[in-house]
């Protein structure tokens, strides 16, 4: 039986007049617009920013802000304000290409472990359980130590530990749906399993899994910076905001604006997010859902 892919989403309790109520909520709407303009910032940052992000200029070292460096140079006399805009790129798309990641790997897991049942069940989650015994961020430290300092293998050692998360909401979700009537009447209908997984079910866990998604982009990317700050992620020269932090940690007694920039700038992206999150829960309503 052929599937159309916009059948999930008619299906899905997030249709259009969500996104309108979002905007009327003050703290949603602002999150949303905060979120926005840095990733406008982002998307047109090569074409705006004033220097070389990677240019070493040694003679103009931590100089204050000016209208050549709007927010001065680092210890390597670089511009900061061209680093931010970079790192912006870095960290942002390392976050999105996570959470495409873990969302790929979570749910068919959760949706064929709580549909499936039995032996699946048992073996999928004795995987997740084992997975998840150890903290994530201890965990993502010792894959990435184990692995190599590098961006590819920070995002493969957060993937790795974030999908446990999603496969497990998933799971709890399609294990109240399965028994409900309509699952039952496409069954006597004679659906395939993947026709009740993906017609009946995935539209049901859509919900969950994008306000889940909204507020864990925020996390990844403090787990990203915390990597990075401790060496694990980008490596010198690289602009990313964890690699700035770590950078201006040396001069931070005389020169805070080192930390204080990519900190601010990490912080801004992470409230933003979480106010997204918590608009899209109070709107979607997952709970009753």
């Amino acid at each position: 039986m052929n599937v159309n892919v916009s059948t999930v989403f008619r299906q899905s309790p997030i249709r259009r007049n969500t996104w309108r109520s979002m905007l009327r909520d003050p703290m949603t709407a602002l999150g949303t617009g905060i979120l926005a303009i840095i990733i406008l910032l982002t998307l047109i940052g090569p074409f705006i920013v004033p220097n070389d992000s990677l240019a070493v200029k040694m003679s103009e070292r931590l100089q204050s802000p000016s209208w050549q460096y709007p927010l001065g140079t680092d210890h390597l006399g670089r511009c900061i304000f061209s680093r931010l805009v970079a790192g912006a790129k870095t960290t942002l798309g390392i976050s999105a290409f996570v959470i495409i990641s873990v969302t790929l790997i979570g749910i068919p897991v959760g949706l064929l472990s709580g549909y499936v049942g039995g032996r699946v069940d048992a073996l999928l989650m004795r995987l997740v359980d084992g997975v998840g015994a150890l903290p994530e961020f201890i965990l993502a430290i010792a894959i990435s130590g184990f692995l190599g300092p590098s961006l590819t293998n920070l995002m493969l050692s957060i993937v790795l530990v974030k999908w446990i998360g999603y496969a497990r909401v998933v799971r709890s979700i399609v294990l109240s749906e399965r028994e409900k009537e309509y699952v039952l009447a496409a069954r006597v209908a004679g659906c395939s399993t993947w026709t009740v997984l993906w017609r009946h079910l995935l539209p049901q866990i859509i919900s969950p899994v994008v306000v889940l998604a909204a507020l864990d982009i925020g996390k990844i990317i403090l787990i990203i910076s915390a990597l990075s700050y401790l060496g694990l992620g980008a490596q010198p020269s690289a602009p990313e905001w964890g690699a700035m932090l770590n950078d201006g940690r040396p001069y931070f007694q005389t020169v805070p604006e080192l930390m204080i920039y990519p900190g601010v700038a990490i912080m801004l992206v992470v409230v933003s997010c979480n106010l997204i999150s918590d608009g899209l829960r109070h709107i979607l309503d997952v709970r009753s859902r």
